[in-house]
């Protein structure tokens, strides 16, 4: 049998090639029973052809939509599924002819020895594959870094102090966060199968996972959603394992938020941290990384309308609802919903509603404010604190402004289920959203739905059908939801006597305004369900996948760092073997060569060649078959004194405004007319921006002007870059020059000026002097030099002119190129003009070199 593994080492060869390995059946070993046999089916040659199976979806997140329990008496488990699970909800936006898996924990404790029986039991009833994880690794995991360490910062609370804000970094929570993922991958890899499955991985507990499964699968169709915020550049750098999260979340082809704040931290940190850029490409974000697109989706999730319509059209829904309305007959009931945690503002909250009945004491008597706490998802003594302070000052406000037979804040604390909540909404004017930070929270949709009502729920509170609804929403500016709630009252819960005018306000709204607001939200909220969240984000993971068989994929890097670097087909790495065996066949050779980050690493402080650059120039210049040249955006000024030792070698400076071919020669300058007025109205705007970036300075050409950023910071350069593209474009619109954005600059030239220009130029003139080149041999590693590619790929195809038998266009690193091959970085570009020079002149050079290394 062909093992999972081996069939992902052959995932470099082309999809066709599977068509026999593709019907293999898969054993899930672990469950012990069968995932899927493919059964042929004989055509008329008698060769059996794979049946074309479900597409699937493979949904992994920290819990599995399964409620269970163990029967004490017969010792026999019992499982149903979840109705009000998220992960559960998301097959109603996927394709009907689609099948969705799942993997996760159960919610419920299982010993070792029934394990197997009840990971058997959930895959045949339910598509579930469980990870099982001991105490002690569900302690590290889930309730060491997740809870206690991750949760509390991604809301922005710097673990400062033990008793507020978590638990600091620790290194043994960290590995076990790391182990608990790795066993979550490896559940994957058993159900996987990778040519046709997505994977959709929730929330910050498997924020690693994506790194273990594209190390095996390198073209499996990959999407993470983040349910929390992700916090700012500031606190997430204070991370020590930031980066290796950052680059485990770059293994997914699709990354998703609630909201476009989230999604900017994150491309903040990206920018701030790993050097990554975004770029906005036809309406959608991608973070260019690595060969590939990493495409970024803003969507907040919805409720499941469905699930609650019918909650509302039951009779017992009804029956509380209208007894509820006679409890509280005569008051205006006020609504809030929340996990009880730090986090949701509950306290706050009970403060804002004294704040209004000190404030208003008319009131007292007529207002009342529920508040359902839903059972803390953690454990901790932060938990027991909360509750503790939320009950003493509802006490507090209850002895103050209640009476026998009225309390202004009815808390009630513990499980509540579904319709109970139902019922609440139905009947409150208005519904509280205090929380001081929250992911997206979905509270304030679920109460606009049910105060749309129901035919069962209207006729059991004597509601017309025709009676205008109306609602009313307070919502905190700190949740992921604000931003979609448009007719919402928006409050800072930092603010309790903003929060209390902002309740004022909802007691004495009129009835029409609080209609209108409703009919906005509910339209909204119904048309943006669960399904429509799921079914764009399906949507969005396919496309963002769909060129995965148009590459070729090498894994780079170990651990967390390890990423995958995605090339064209055609795209390989340049032997030295290979380009000198054609040096040595040819008899007219044109060599170009890029300076800055080719021969020179970018880093280098001091621009000045070594002795060995000078010296294999000299030496591939001294062959009579050859032309050489330096190709380069720096000034002419500086190219002449660096390479000046060499006689007979060509300098194209300032992408090709200035050549000459040796030293002695003089310099040609292009065809575009040397008209500079353009740098008038440049040089004052390019100033004005440097001196509101710090970091930044101007490198005046005499061709051209260039802003530079590299030393300001990433955001706000990038940001004053963009704004001075566009500022120059507008200006400048009338003249005859090319404004370009390239990596850290801002350039401004005249028009036709270019690297791709001079390869034309310079091939036309040999050829023009019976010199037509046979060999050509371009290296580069910027922008700039893509258009050097650019222009040998149209020479090479064209067959109006002469062939040149042998063409390598090469880039330094590997990344997306126009160049067919590659090299690793400066030495491997040094060493392979290296060889090139020994084929010039022999094995005398060779010693020459050797001499000089040592």
């Amino acid at each position: 049998m062909i093992t999972q593994s081996c069939k992902d080492n052959l995932d470099m060869i082309s999809v066709n090639d599977f068509r026999v390995v593709d019907r293999i059946p898969r054993i899930m070993n672990v469950l012990g029973a069968l995932s899927e046999i493919e059964v042929g089916e004989h055509d008329d040659e008698g060769v059996t052809s794979p049946v074309v199976s479900k597409p699937r979806r493979i949904i992994v997140a920290n819990q599995l939509p399964i409620r269970g329990h163990r029967n004490e008496e017969t010792k026999g488990w019992y499982f149903e599924l979840d109705e009000e699970s998220l992960v559960l909800q998301l097959k109603d936006g996927f394709p009907a002819n689609s099948e969705v898996w799942y993997v996760g924990l159960l919610k419920v404790d299982v010993e070792t020895k029934d394990q197997d029986e009840v990971a058997r039991l959930l895959f045949s009833m339910f598509r579930c594959v469980p990870v099982f994880l001991t105490d002690d690794q569900k302690n590290k995991y889930y309730h060491g870094f997740c809870k206690h360490y991750l949760w509390p910062l991604f809301h922005y609370m710097l673990p400062l102090s033990p008793s507020r804000g978590g638990v600091r970094f620790d290194r043994s929570l960290w590995e076990g966060y790391i182990v608990a993922n790795r066993l979550f991958a490896n559940k994957v890899t058993e159900i996987l199968r990778h040519h046709e499955d997505s994977v959709w991985v929730h929330d910050y507990h498997l924020m690693v996972l994506p790194a273990f499964l594209r190390k095996r699968f390198n073209r499996v169709k990959l999407g993470f959603f983040l349910h929390s915020p992700f916090p700012s550049s500031e606190i997430y750098r204070t991370i020590p394992v930031r980066e290796e999260i950052l680059r485990s979340l770059l293994n997914c082809d699709l990354i998703g938020f609630h909201t476009f704040d989230y999604a900017r931290h994150f491309l903040s940190c990206c920018s701030k941290m790993l050097g990554i850029d975004y770029q906005c490409k036809r309406g959608y974000i991608g973070l260019d990384y690595c060969g590939k697109t990493i495409s970024i989706k803003i969507l907040h999730m919805g409720i499941h309308m469905g699930q609650l319509e019918s909650v509302l059209n039951m009779e017992h829904t009804a029956t509380l609802a209208k007894q509820l309305k006679e409890k509280f007959e005569g008051k205006i009931v006020m609504v809030g919903v929340d996990d009880l945690d730090l986090l949701k503002g509950i306290s706050s909250k009970f403060s804002a509603m004294g704040r209004l009945l000190e404030m208003r004491p008319e009131l007292i008597g007529k207002v009342v404010l529920v508040q359902i706490a839903n059972p803390a998802r953690s454990q901790g003594k932060d938990v027991q604190e909360v509750q503790n302070e939320t009950t003493l000052i509802a006490q507090q406000i209850n002895q103050k402004y209640g009476y026998e037979g009225y309390q202004p804040i009815v808390f009630i604390n513990g499980p509540v289920s579904t319709l109970e909540k139902a019922a609440y909404y139905a009947i409150s004017e208005c519904c509280v959203v205090n929380a001081l930070r929250d992911g997206m929270n979905l509270v304030s949709y679920k109460y606009t739905v049910c105060r749309q009502g129901s035919p069962v729920l209207d006729e059991a509170l004597g509601i017309d059908k025709s009676y205008p609804r109306k609602s009313f929403l307070i919502v905190s500016e700190f949740i992921g939801c604000s931003p979609s709630l448009s007719g919402a009252r928006r409050v800072n819960p930092w603010d309790v006597g903003a929060v209390a005018d902002a309740m004022y306000a909802g007691i004495h709204m009129k009835d029409e305004e609080k209609h209108l607001r409703h009919e906005k939200h509910y339209k909204y909220i119904s048309s943006h369900d669960v399904a429509f969240w799921a079914r764009s984000f399906d949507l969005d993971l396919e496309r963002a996948c769909k060129e995965h068989y148009l590459k070729r994929y090498y894994n780079v890097g170990f651990g967390l760092n390890f990423r995958v670097a995605a090339v064209g087909t055609n795209f390989r790495m340049l032997t030295t073997e290979r380009v000198v065996a054609a040096y040595n066949n040819t008899n007219s050779r044109l060599i170009l060569l890029d300076y800055d980050g080719t021969m020179m690493p970018q880093c280098a402080v001091d621009k000045t060649p070594r002795s060995e650059v000078i010296s294999i120039l000299n030496c591939l210049c001294s062959d009579p078959k050859n032309v050489v040249f330096i190709v380069s955006g720096r000034g002419r000024d500086p190219l002449s004194k660096w390479f000046s030792p060499c006689e007979t070698l060509g300098i194209s400076a300032e992408h090709g405004y200035f050549t000459r071919w040796t030293k002695n020669s003089p310099w040609e300058t292009c065809s575009v007319a040397m008209d500079c007025d353009w740098k008038k109205i440049v040089q004052p705007v390019m100033e004005r921006y440097t001196e509101t970036t710090d970091g930044s300075f101007i490198e005046p050409k005499e061709s051209a002007l260039v802003w530079h950023h590299q030393d300001a910071d990433p955001d706000f350069g990038s940001c004053q870059a963009k704004e001075l593209l566009d500022h120059l474009e507008s200006v400048l619109a009338n003249e005859p020059v090319v404004v370009r954005r390239g990596r850290q600059i801002v350039e401004v030239k005249p028009q036709g000026v270019s690297k791709g220009t001079v390869v034309e130029n310079l091939i036309s003139t040999m050829r023009s002097q019976g010199k037509s080149p046979d060999f050509l041999f371009c290296i580069g590693d910027d922008r700039s030099d893509e258009d050097m590619f650019e222009s040998i790929a149209r020479l090479v195809d064209n067959p109006s002119i002469p062939p040149i038998a042998e063409a390598f266009a090469c880039t330094v690193g590997h990344k997306p190129s126009k160049a067919k091959y590659y090299l690793d970085d400066t030495p491997e570009v040094i060493k392979l003009l290296q060889g090139l020079a020994t084929a010039s002149v022999g094995s005398k050079y060779a010693h020459t070199l050797e001499d000089e290394d040592v």
